[in-house]
């Protein structure tokens, strides 16, 4: 716990048909199963376990008893860094029909299973999900649960996947679109096993899949049983390399992903866009599902073919893009409507992400062993100039883990803003929770800014100053880069940055 790490495990529907094990017992004692087409008999259908009962999601009761089973004084081994998954929740019968149950099958209320199928497995995601707040002390400890099925709504309740997928290339190259129909439908929290479920990926298939999971809502790996070990060292240490800048990738963004999600909380926007929603009125952009946006500021698209070295990018003209490995300027022009359809280097080291001008991002440069231990870790500001030399982006904060940023309102956020082709100011407006108020100034030092990447700046700065005190920088003048570094601020406070030019 202390470390961070997070274990989940499997939890499915379907209850084994064992009068030695409790929950069975507890639960035919307690009239919770689904029962056959007569009304009379508690289901049986055939999964995991063989012969199994599944249990009445869409009852209230019902799903209370569940949420129950998941005290620490019931859940036997388990712990508040224990988390589930909830598969084969469509629900899955072996022995049924599609795979599934008879649709003349009665909830308790006597309904039939073809009024409730499509809702039965966001009600197990549901009750689970209040299973996990039910144990922990107070109700304060935010819930994780995966889900393979899911509904409209299922997005209050957890993360969702896209199913057992295969090592294939073409299943790497539909999974951007499938998300995207996903994100369109306010799904936000949403992935693709990495590498593929079944079967075994080569060296370069892993690479350009891991690229790819980085760089989408919910990111993982996972496989059959009967596939290879696929662990990053498994590929050799040039590939398990390329493996670990991705996995890295993701977590320096881990401040850009939880602001990203604030907002789609807050707002409904989606987490992964499509290229329409920023620039509709560009239409050669309108059937584009190949290449995507990360809030409204991270550009993406990813490799999905083998043995590539050059991907065709379309970028919107109507903003500025800047590589975010070398933090160059793609030289684009164009009509505010219009995209350039640039080539651009992709080989086996290189997927293709690009910031927008105009926008500020936040990462944390001190990767550690997981997110957790990375919370009061300094922040590094990326911004990216847009024509006008101005650019403005927010920070979202919280602790991370409770629900105190909705029922205390204890949280932060920080909009940042430069204008280096006017007034020659970087600044940060901070508006804080009441529930923060009072113990901001303890917070600042677990919020601080070390260091400021600015991209498209000109020429070098004569001076930076902050209140009285100037601040060291460097200016690539190649890259066209400025790097302020040290200069002593929070995100948690208000302050102006002076930038002198010459």
């Amino acid at each position: 716990w202390e470390q961070g790490r997070r274990m989940v495990t499997i939890i499915d529907p379907h209850i084994k048909r064992d009068d030695n094990y409790y929950i069975h017992k507890e639960a035919t004692a307690s009239s919770v199963y689904i029962k056959d087409s007569s009304g009379k008999k508690d289901y049986d259908g055939w999964c995991w376990p063989g012969s199994s009962s599944y249990l009445d999601f869409t009852n209230e009761r019902v799903r209370n008893w569940w949420a129950d089973q998941f005290s620490y004084d019931r859940y036997k081994g388990s712990t508040p860094s224990l988390f589930t998954w909830n598969d084969m929740n469509e629900p899955s019968v072996f022995n049924g029909p599609e795979v599934s149950m008879q649709k003349d099958l009665l909830n308790l209320n006597g309904e039939e299973h073809r009024e409730w199928h499509n809702l039965y497995g966001m009600l197990f995601h549901r009750a689970t999900g209040e299973g996990q707040i039910k144990r922990s002390v107070d109700e304060n400890t935010r819930p994780f649960v995966l889900s393979r099925a899911f509904f409209a709504g299922s997005q209050k309740y957890g993360a969702i996947w896209t199913g057992d997928n295969g090592a294939e290339w073409s299943h790497l190259e539909v999974a951007s679109p499938m998300l995207l129909s996903l994100n369109v439908g306010a799904l936000s929290f949403v992935g693709a096993d990495v590498g593929g479920f079944f079967g075994n990926p080569d060296a370069e298939l892993m690479t350009r899949w891991m690229q790819a999971g980085a760089y989408q809502p919910f990111f993982r790996g996972h496989a059959h049983h009967d596939a290879k070990r696929r662990e990053p060292w498994m590929f050799g240490e040039e590939t398990m390399h390329r493996l670990r800048n991705a996995a890295m990738a993701r977590y320096a963004l881990l401040p850009f992903w939880y602001t990203v999600f604030h907002e789609a909380g807050v707002t409904g926007m989606p987490v992964m866009r499509m290229m329409w929603m920023h620039y509709p009125n560009t239409a050669e952009l309108f059937a584009t599902d190949d290449q995507y946006l990360i809030g409204s500021d991270l550009l993406v698209k990813p490799v999905t073919a083998a043995g590539v070295t050059e991907t065709t990018v379309s970028f919107p003209t109507a903003d500025i893009w800047y590589d975010v490995d070398t933090l160059e300027m793609i030289p684009t022009e164009g009509a505010d409507d219009g995209i350039a359809a640039i080539t651009v280097p992709s080989d086996i080291d290189k997927i293709p992400v690009y910031q927008r001008g105009g926008s500020v991002l936040t990462r944390k440069l001190r990767l550690r062993r997981s997110a957790r231990l990375m919370i009061g870790d300094p922040y590094t500001l990326f911004i990216a100039l847009n024509k006008a030399g101005q650019a403005g982006g927010t920070l979202y904060m919280d602790d991370e883990e409770t629900f105190a940023h909705e029922r205390k309102d204890e949280f932060a956020e920080a909009q940042f803003s430069a204008n280096l082709g006017g007034d020659g100011t970087i600044t940060n407006k901070v508006t804080v929770g009441a529930g923060w108020t009072e113990n901001v100034a303890e917070l600042l030092d677990q919020r601080t800014i070390e260091r400021i990447v600015i991209m498209g700046i000109s020429r070098p700065p004569t001076k930076i100053s902050v209140g009285d005190s100037d601040v060291e920088f460097i200016f690539n003048e190649s890259s066209k880069v400025l790097v302020i570094r040290k200069p002593e601020v929070s995100a948690l406070s208000d302050w102006d940055m002076i930038v002198t030019m010459g």
